[in-house]
């Protein structure tokens, strides 16, 4: 390429009419647009997967204000770095937006740190982050802040960003860089809706081989110098795969994907979490203390630490890929979930309600209710419903 700006970079766009996806949250009317055209001040919080813009959304919203951008990562930077960038709000007559990429990786004392600066205005606050912010942001910052959910992008957003990857490789090449619909279609399955892979493929590909074509970008994935670090494709990959060893209870690959993990030094906490969530969803019923000691590795890990907790990891694993599975209570609760999204808030059968009043009790609240009934206590659209369906 005759520019030495990432790809990334030179694609990236300035303004929402040129952004790519999330058009619940950027389409007419939508809650970001509405910010960003009247240029309302506040701190929020972009929860996401990887490559769908969170990054670009953030500048894109600092520029419309006027703002002075600060962008860190949470990985390397910490209270140094806050703290300067608290010394270049101070002088600047200009807001400050301070865009904290993986706020999930500052602890507890960094973000107790963060607040008083957010809670003043001094800063406002960007951050992005892969993880339930419930989870892990604390509470005072969390509730400072408006949470944005994005999605992965579609199929359509991917190819559209490869149309204009390619168009960029042109200008910036002088030459006529193509792909065949084959090629586009790889690469759109294979990004699996995070546009910072599909543009990466690209980049990487045409340097290696100056064509673009399914056995190239194939080749180029299976390169060793280009595999992608563990906050990318790879980290996902082995957590997925981490997962399904266990639903298969397959202990061996488990223990290996554990491994991998332990090995590029992700957080303990991050698998531990997974763990915990995987004991209700894939085991449930079949054996509830699986909850118990996956909640008991989490623990142990929150107060040990590597390296040693990484043999609790090991046990809580072995245990979690022999017990048995069920799934019941998870897939009732979906089911459960998708009459509410379908119905919203049917009326609830009189005899459940309750009843503090004398008119409440007049009109039937509370009345002919029985502690131990067979009957359904559904509302009535729903009454002969069934979520909770044991194997």
């Amino acid at each position: 390429m005759a520019s030495s700006e990432p790809l990334a970079s030179l694609i990236r766009p300035q303004s929402l009419d040129d952004f790519i996806g999330q058009e619940h949250l950027v389409g007419d009317n939508k809650p970001l647009r509405i910010a960003i055209q009247q240029k309302h001040l506040f701190s929020m919080l972009f929860w996401g997967p990887p490559g769908v813009g969170k990054t670009t959304l953030a500048r894109i919203y600092a520029n419309a204000l006027d703002a002075h951008f600060i962008e860190t990562s949470a990985v390397s930077s910490g209270k140094a770095d806050i703290k300067a960038a608290v010394k270049e709000a101070e002088v600047d007559p200009q807001p400050t937006v301070l865009f904290l990429d993986e706020i999930h990786r500052f602890n507890k004392a960094q973000q107790d740190y963060l607040l008083p600066f957010v809670e003043r205005g001094i800063l406002t606050l960007i951050g992005a982050t892969t993880e339930n912010p419930s989870f892990e942001v604390i509470s005072p910052l969390l509730s400072r802040c408006r949470v944005f959910v994005l999605n992965e992008l579609g199929d359509d957003d991917i190819a559209n960003i490869i149309n204009r990857c390619l168009k960029q490789l042109s200008s910036s090449t002088k030459t006529k860089i193509t792909m065949n619909q084959d090629a586009k279609d790889w690469l759109v399955a294979m990004a699996n809706g995070d546009a910072r892979q599909a543009i990466t493929m690209i980049e990487n590909t045409y340097s290696l081989y100056r064509k673009i074509t399914v056995e190239t970008l194939k080749d180029t994935l299976q390169s060793k110098h280009l595999r992608f670090d563990k906050q990318g494709e790879e980290h996902y990959n082995t957590i997925s795969a981490f997962i399904k060893s266990m639903r298969a209870s397959n202990p061996d690959a488990a223990l290996y994907y554990l491994a991998r993990m332990i090995d590029a030094g992700e957080d303990p906490l991050f698998i531990a979490r997974r763990m915990v969530v995987f004991a209700s969803e894939d085991i449930g019923m079949a054996q509830p203390t699986a909850l118990v000691v996956a909640n008991e590795v989490f623990r142990a890990c929150d107060t040990i630490g590597y390296p040693e907790c990484a043999i609790n990891l090991a046990h809580g694993v072995v245990y979690l890929c022999l017990a048995k599975k069920d799934r019941a209570a998870y897939d009732g609760l979906r089911s459960a979930q998708e009459d509410v999204k379908q119905f919203g808030n049917l009326p609830i059968p009189l005899n459940l309600r309750n009843a503090p009043t004398k008119l409440m009790k007049k009109l039937g609240y509370g009345k002919g209710y029985q502690a131990y009934t067979k009957e359904s206590l559904l509302p009535d659209k729903l009454k002969n419903k069934k979520y909770y369906d044991p194997k």
